[in-house]
């Protein structure tokens, strides 16, 4: 009868055509690990994406329907990054330099021979369970910083954490105030693409200088933090999804298209922005007024957001009162007056109607008496 997984015994898929080279390596190995066991590439690459507890790989260059060099390809082009993160040690018989070189090329994390005996194999693999447990250890102290420190320590932004306790506060004055708010998204598309040609070094220095350039042009009001692997969130304070949406595309501008010199080389920017705002939009919360701005992530130049026009109103004069609901009640000054007394024909004829506006006769009275 199979032993079941233990907590502590790591999970390996053995994928080779040969019986007798799977049975040698259950052998070697199902004394300290569980051992799958596959016949070929297309089961082993079918056996890699449903089996999230396989922890690494040993698999043959020689096989029928899928060769070796093909479940590599699949594997390091995964969406998953579980799966492009996979140990794949390559077993072959086959020890010439070309085909080390070829193997290596295609992400191999190591290559060992089929007439290797049971200690090398051990070494080869408790040395990669160890560099297995180092990254997931490295990942969890991240992750735990990101929930609990206040700045990313990649790009120097503020953590998601941070993020958030910032933008709730100002969020709250925003309501209490009645000024305006908004948000805005933008994630760097090509930062993949980047990490796969030049390496995830490269790119996580690409996404730190990006964030200072940002931190460079923000007011001390407003807030950037880094919301995910390759996305931002700038919060911005007094601000109306017009205004949101011009910086947005003065951003973008900026961004998308640029060459950055990074190391003597010149790396293309790809990014998508989303903009969403209060008065436009009815958000409840600043998570949900970020993640409106997140789903609106595009390539193409960034909109403001539109509030649906009260019933009745023309577009023009719903966008006249759009702009005046976007400006603070505290930055009016004396020209709140000046606002009233250009108003007051509007006033009048509400007066006249039916009482739905029941706020317009004090308002009217108040503008006689600052007469």
């Amino acid at each position: 009868m199979a032993q079941r997984p233990g907590p502590e015994r790591a999970r390996v898929l053995v994928i080779d055509d040969s019986k007798f080279v799977r049975t040698t390596f259950r052998r070697i190995l199902e004394s300290s690990m569980e051992v799958r066991e596959e016949a070929d590439g297309e089961a082993g690459w079918r056996a890699i994406e449903s089996d999230a507890s396989i922890q690494l790989v040993f698999c043959d260059i020689s096989m029928p329907n899928m060769d070796g060099f093909g479940v590599l390809r699949h594997v390091r082009g995964s969406s998953e990054e579980r799966v492009r993160q996979l140990p794949v040690i390559v077993i072959s018989g086959d020890e010439d330099e070309t085909t080390r070189r070829r193997v290596r090329e295609c992400g191999a994390t190591d290559f060992i021979s089929k007439s290797a005996d049971a200690t090398e194999v051990l070494s080869r693999i408790d040395n990669q369970l160890r560099l297995l447990r180092a990254r997931e250890d490295a990942k969890q102290s991240r992750k735990a910083a990101a929930q609990t420190g206040t700045h990313d320590p990649l790009t120097g932004a503020f953590s998601l954490h941070y993020l958030l306790t910032e933008g709730r506060k100002q969020y709250a004055y925003a309501r209490r105030h009645g000024s305006a708010l908004a948000a805005v998204a933008f994630r760097i598309d090509s930062h993949r693409q980047i990490a796969g040609k030049e390496g995830k070094e490269v790119a996580g220095q690409l996404l730190a200088k990006i964030a200072r350039a940002i931190q460079g042009v923000l007011r001390a009001e407003d807030a950037l933090g880094r919301s995910g692997d390759d996305a931002f969130t700038v919060i911005l304070a007094g601000t109306s999804g017009q205004q949101a949406a011009a910086f947005a595309r003065r951003l973008r501008d900026q961004l998308v298209g640029a060459k950055i010199e990074f190391q003597g080389r010149a790396l293309r920017i790809q990014a998508s922005i989303g903009v969403a705002a209060l008065g436009a939009d009815a958000a409840a919360s600043i998570e949900e007024l970020m993640r409106l701005a997140s789903s609106r992530l595009t390539q193409a130049e960034p909109a403001a957001p539109q509030a649906a026009p009260a019933r009745g109103l023309s577009p023009e004069v719903e966008r006249a009162l759009q702009v005046l609901e976007a400006i603070p009640a505290e930055r009016m000054g004396e020209a709140a007056l000046e606002v009233l007394r250009r108003l007051a024909p509007l006033l009048r004829a509400a007066g006249k109607q039916p009482p739905e506006a029941p706020g317009a006769d004090a308002v009217l009275k108040a503008l006689q008496r600052a007469k």
